[in-house]
């Protein structure tokens, strides 16, 4: 009887902790379940081809402390194979033809929407499991549980906040940090809440309404103000980069003919993505900063610093090595169970038991991709975080001593300051 076949699919961008999925699947499959394992390089790049030359028939050796280590061995890309029918096509073919009975793809909602197109495609005769990962942690496992990556990712950020903390200090600056996280404030809040930064901001505080480049350089000119009315001239400012999303192209678009493009273009990846890096946010946020400190003839060093590609090929923290070994054994575990005959599924570790959830259950079928986890911002946990950042508040200017106070840092009379700032408080 021939030797069943799993294969590796990892898509997205890295996250600390690809390898040890992916050592844990080679290992379960190869040692205890006699599989061949066939790892495909670079996502989906060259199954939409049909191509079989970029594989790697992997080994025992070859997966050997991989799991202490960041970055992918299979690498990754961002390839979408759902775009074209007959792309879709080509990667079920391609993946029959061999004889490939098992899929593990590792990646975030647009690899899990591929890997259950897989499943639907083939009819089910390719049982399909997902490891979700990503360090922005905004997929929807069950509240308690974080994606992997996620807490090496903060760990790398607490570590260089803290170092610009200290800088903030000693040069008395203001540095503005644009921390990773596409629609969620998750890794910005926990980078800076972490690291004490003096203020965090996230798209989730805004609600249902977006926020407006002006509104979010008013409450960093606020936290500024603040600081030095208290005779503090430095802080560290985190700023999630989900905020571009949030302000939305219609929102970008509205600054001022030609503004935008001092700072990028609005691009889109494979998935419809908007694509962060093409648009220089803190920058823009300096460069408009900047003109309101100015208003108020204030001098400030405004020092911006991107956060991101730093975090996600990092070595995985002691957690994320146990979670993906974890990760990995129970994904082969699925594909192995009476339900994955019935379904595909993400692979999740609750109370440190193994969830399977199904992709139906999961993905959106108009936007294909999974419902985002926010930040619940009604939570203990955020309420603590704002309760030690450094910002103007309502109290702050409906106190009339406090007012007074700070009024006078900027040379303003008390009603012109609560004029000025109520609306960003």
């Amino acid at each position: 009887m021939a030797s069943k076949r799993i294969g590796l699919i990892v898509g997205g961008g890295p996250a600390p902790g690809i390898n040890g999925v992916i050592s844990a699947v080679t290992l379960e499959a190869l040692s205890h379940q006699g599989w061949d394992v066939l790892g495909f390089r670079e996502g989906f790049r060259w199954l939409v081809r049909g191509d079989t030359e970029h594989i790697w028939h992997l080994t025992a050796n070859d997966v050997r402390n991989i799991n202490l280590k960041g970055g992918s061995i299979l690498g990754t890309a961002r390839v979408n194979p759902t775009k074209s029918e007959a792309d879709m096509a080509r990667v079920v073919d391609t993946l029959k033809r061999l004889n490939i009975d098992y899929l593990v793809t590792i990646g975030g909602d647009d690899t899990a929407f591929s890997g259950s197109m897989v499943y639907s495609r083939a009819g089910g005769s390719i049982r399909v499991a997902h490891v979700p990962k990503t360090i922005d942690n905004d997929l929807p496992l069950p509240p308690s549980v974080p994606t992997f990556g996620f807490e090496t990712a903060r760990q790398v950020g607490v570590n260089l906040v803290s170092n610009l903390m200290e800088d903030a200090r000693t040069c008395g600056r203001w540095f503005l940090v644009v921390s990773m996280g596409r629609a969620a404030g998750h890794l910005a809040l926990g980078i800076g809440k972490a690291s004490a930064a003096t203020l965090t901001v996230i798209p989730e505080e805004f609600g249902s309404t977006a926020p407006t480049l002006d509104g979010i350089c008013d409450i960093l000119l606020g936290s500024i103000i603040k600081r030095r009315n208290r005779g503090q001239e430095y802080g560290v400012a985190v700023l999630a980069e989900g905020l571009i999303e949030a302000i939305g192209e219609k929102g970008l678009g509205a600054m001022a003919e030609g503004q935008l493009a001092r700072y990028g273009k609005v691009v889109r990846d494979p998935h419809g993505n908007l694509r962060m890096g093409e648009i220089d946010f803190g920058r823009m946020i300096k460069d408009r900063l900047a003109e309101k400190l100015a208003e108020f003839k204030l001098d400030v060093t405004l020092t911006e610093k991107e956060i991101g590609y730093e975090l996600r090929c990092a070595d995985p923290v002691p957690f994320d090595a146990e979670y993906t070994r974890d990760l990995g054994y129970s994904a082969v575990k699925f594909l192995l169970s009476e339900d994955a005959s019935k379904f595909g599924a993400i692979i999740s570790l609750i109370d440190g038991k193994m969830r399977p959830l199904p992709f139906e259950t999961m993905i959106d079928p108009v936007t294909k991709k999974l419902q985002t986890r926010r930040v619940d911002i009604s939570s203990e946990g955020y309420e603590c975080a704002r309760r030690y950042m450094i910002r103007l508040e309502r109290k702050d200017l409906d106190d009339p001593t406090r007012l007074a106070s700070l009024a006078a840092t900027v040379n303003l009379s008390p009603e012109a300051f609560k004029t000025r700032f109520l609306p960003s408080t």
